[in-house]
């Protein structure tokens, strides 16, 4: 889950934005500011992983504000003017959004997130008990993970593992930027996932039932 801050002096752009983060799971907003200077307080306060940032505001330049805030804080620029792009890439944003920005360029935007090594990562690896071993599993390796009555079951490249423990207990443990439930009996691995088809989530030659209930969190969330 990354925290994110949208700062934008015009009210339709921020609810805009404010639309499009509630969309993706992995994505937790913090604050909606129209002044830049509101917002300090709590990149100060708390730790911010992205700052949706309009560069043309009135008291503060969102490029001069981009000086002010932690290193370890990304920033994606936003803007209607495209002149700045040059300068907004030269302070090492993450990226430039041009307005009106569509929900498809905003969603190739904050997928980098997932990709930039300068923004903190999520734990690669996790402990699986099975009988009386314990596995040490990569995340990235899982490629779904099915219930199958009290147990749940790993779906790796080239093995399973079967784990007593319910997949609603074990979805809490599971990093939202890389796992989406998308059945009462499944959670993929979103890195898997190469297509849809009709009700059916295709993992390569793999077809995971895509429930009512979750179908358009999952299609708004993977395409």
């Amino acid at each position: 889950m990354y925290k994110c801050l949208i700062i934008d002096d015009e009210e339709l752009a921020r609810a805009l934005l404010e639309s499009y983060v509630k969309k993706l799971d992995f994505l937790e907003l913090k604050g909606s500011f129209e002044n830049p200077l509101e917002a300090m307080w709590l990149i100060k306060s708390e730790s911010i992983d992205v700052i949706f940032l309009d560069i043309q505001m009135p008291d503060l330049k969102g490029t001069d504000f981009a000086k002010l805030i932690p290193a370890t804080t990304k920033v994606i620029f936003t803007t209607a003017y495209s002149e700045y792009a040059i300068q907004g890439f030269e302070l090492n944003a993450l990226d430039y959004l041009l307005k009106p920005i569509t929900f498809e360029r905003f969603l190739t935007a904050v997928n980098k997130l997932k990709t930039d090594t300068s923004v903190a990562t999520i734990s690669e690896f996790i402990t699986v008990k099975s009988g009386y071993d314990l596995h040490k599993i990569k995340l990235t390796d899982i490629n779904y993970i099915e219930s199958d009555s009290e147990y749940v079951v790993f779906h790796l490249n080239n093995r399973k593992i079967m784990s007593y423990q319910t997949l609603k207990s074990l979805q809490k443990s599971l990093p939202e930027a890389l796992f989406i439930r998308v059945h009462r009996s499944y959670i993929v691995n979103k890195l898997q996932v190469t297509g849809l088809k009709g009700r059916g989530l295709l993992l390569s030659e793999v077809n995971i039932p895509v429930s009512d209930s979750y179908f358009d969190t999952v299609k708004n969330t993977l395409f």
